[in-house]
């Protein structure tokens, strides 16, 4: 495996694919345009989302192989490692990228809720894949950043594309959420393997010795990242991946109170918690009365 090249900024990013930099702090980048030059993976410092227009091979992502398919957005977050494996010849790339410095959304609208797009923590194989009509629209907002970064720098430039680029991020939701209900029979499989997993967690000695089931280890049993585990989740029915490991627990924890020859203390240990009182508050949260009143109850 190839090292590993450190991209600090959107110009560092520029001048290893051989861009011109128009902005300091963000760059749209049409690879058709560039000159060839040598792939490389890079520990990235910036925001970059790549659009695919054909398969062009094996891309590592951390340690991860993905085939791109046509018209696929990727969306890497500043500190992964994305990247395509070089063969040691300058190649010709294609699609379109745009990089962008966290120091251009500080303090914008944007900037405060860039955490809510949760698809920069995807897994590349979690990737949107537009239609037709979805790529025009993404097309149209990219043409409209690269309209502003090749005009004139004015007062009004990091304000319109600021805005264009959250816009261009809102519709990536959007279709996000299509592709969810299009996938509806991956989503399935993927909720009875989430329940298997826990069902497989809390019927061993793994609470025991590792505490409560997180959320990361569901999604790494799952093979998906933890965002697109909370994301799917959401999507289909509603709660979150911790509501849905609560429920999970509450279950488990009603079968265990029958067993009147265990303390509730012995319980909780038993179901991962360090702490026999956050047991107790959290079951007299969810079903409304503590452990021992819901044993005396039944």
């Amino acid at each position: 495996m190839s090292k590993v090249t450190r991209i600090n900024s959107v110009t560092e990013y520029n001048n290893l694919v051989g861009q011109e930099t128009l902005h300091p702090l963000v760059a749209v980048i049409d690879f058709s345009k560039t000159e060839p030059f040598h792939y490389f993976r890079g520990q990235m410092d910036v925001y970059a989302i790549f659009l695919k227009d054909i398969k062009c091979g094996n891309i590592t992502y951390g340690i991860k192989n993905y085939d791109y398919e046509e018209g696929t957005l990727i969306f890497i977050a500043p500190g992964q490692v994305y990247g395509v494996e070089g063969t040691g010849e300058k190649q010709q790339a294609s699609g379109t990228a745009i990089i962008f410095h966290p120091d251009l959304i500080h303090g914008t609208s944007l900037g405060k809720h860039i955490d809510d797009y949760t698809f920069f923590s995807y897994e590349v194989n979690e990737a949107l894949h537009l239609s037709n009509r979805e790529r025009e629209i993404i097309n149209d907002c990219i043409s409209k950043i690269n309209y502003e970064l090749e005009h004139a720098i004015d007062s009004h430039s990091k304000t319109l594309i600021v805005s264009y680029l959250e816009l261009f991020l809102n519709y990536s939701k959007r279709f996000y959420e299509r592709q969810f209900i299009t996938r509806s029979h991956v989503n399935k499989d993927i909720l009875v393997r989430f329940e298997n997993v826990l069902k497989d967690y809390f019927s061993s000695e793994q609470p025991l010795e590792a505490g409560l089931p997180s959320v990361r280890y569901c999604a790494d049993k799952l093979f998906i990242s933890p965002n697109y585990l909370g994301d799917l989740l959401k999507k289909e029915t509603g709660k979150s991946a911790q509501e849905h490991i609560q429920l999970r627990l509450i279950d488990v924890a009603k079968e265990k109170i029958f067993d009147s020859e265990k303390s509730i203390s012995e319980i909780a240990y038993e179901l991962g918690f360090k702490h026999p009182q956050h047991f107790t508050r959290m079951f007299k949260k969810q079903v409304g009365m503590s452990p021992n009143e819901y044993r005396n109850m039944n």
